[in-house]
């Protein structure tokens, strides 16, 4: 059952009171989230429009390029519209919204990262049963996994805030609805349900990081039979993949993976897994990727053409 709240709205303290500097900042991440639609967006068009992108690693590329725009559009736009408006609220019904789909979407992501890193296992340490192993209904029942996992944690999360009452001040130092802020506006002792909390997001990082960890220690290991040219392409690929669980984990493990204290920090750290992992993700997956700069190549002259 829901507690009790005379609280009917949050406000935000956003980056900076300056009205001067909140255009420059609502400039910069209008500029970022346009890239990241664009960015994202065309892998998203590529993979679906070209036959040649049909293995497994490109499927999981587009939903993982789908996630990114879904996960960023939670908080971005709102900021941007913010940064024009001298009073920066939502109201606690929205906050607990934003902060569902938010985590609805990083725990998706975070399941869907471990997917991925099981794919290039497969793929480089049993390439002549991959297709096999990793048929059409794998690939399904692995991401209806993650999108399951990623629904889950974010209802445990917003299960737990929504047992708390809201009674006093509604003022929180961010730019949008995360759990450490909006615990610290709680009317009563916060400390179990903090750590429930902690062990709810700790617990899938926990999970999900021995799983890639494995995966890449293994695929490494895997690596000494084969030749100079394979080692090259499982190495690049690889690279790829662990630069984007750094840039994802590191921030994320600091925000989540510690007693629910807030810091000056936090928002930018935030910056780091909620809009710049998804402004890179295009550039250290795909535009590094030959086939994947082809099939777009190609989608345009078909466009031309047209």
């Amino acid at each position: 059952m829901a507690a009790v709240s005379n609280v009917t709205e949050i406000i935000f303290l956003g980056f900076s009171q300056n009205w001067r500097m909140q255009k420059i900042i609502s400039v910069v991440f209008l500029l970022m989230y346009v890239a990241i639609l664009l960015g994202n967006g065309l892998i998203v068009v590529t993979v679906v429009a070209s036959k040649r992108l049909a293995s497994p690693m490109y499927f999981f590329l587009s939903y993982l390029s789908f996630v990114e725009i879904c996960y960023c559009s939670v908080t971005v736009p709102r900021l941007i519209i913010h940064s024009f408006t001298e009073r920066k609220a939502i109201t606690l019904k929205g906050c607990i919204t934003q902060i569902f789909f938010f985590h609805f979407f990083g725990g998706t992501e975070i399941f869907l990262l471990t997917v991925m890193a099981y794919d290039r296992y497969v793929a480089i340490c049993k390439p002549l049963h991959y297709m096999t192993i990793m048929n059409r209904r794998v690939c399904g029942l692995l991401m209806g996994a993650a999108w399951g996992g990623g629904l889950l944690h974010s209802s445990g999360q917003t299960f737990l805030i929504f047992q708390l009452p809201f009674c006093g001040p509604n003022i929180i130092d961010h730019y949008f609805c995360d759990i450490h802020p909006v615990l610290k506006l709680a009317s009563s002792d916060t400390f179990f349900i903090g750590l429930l909390m902690i062990a709810n997001g700790g617990f899938i990082s926990v999970i999900s990081f021995t799983v890639l960890l494995a995966s890449y220690v293994i695929i490494l290991y895997s690596l000494r039979a084969q030749t100079s040219e394979c080692r090259r392409k499982a190495l690049s690929t690889c690279a790829s993949h662990i630069a984007v669980v750094g840039l994802f984990f590191i921030p994320c493990s600091f925000v989540y993976m510690r007693p629910s204290v807030t810091l000056p920090v936090d928002k930018i750290v935030a910056v780091f897994y909620s809009v710049i992992t998804p402004l890179l993700n295009p550039i250290i997956y795909s535009f590094r990727n030959a086939e994947v700069k082809n099939a777009m190549r190609k989608l345009m002259e078909r466009k031309r053409i047209r």
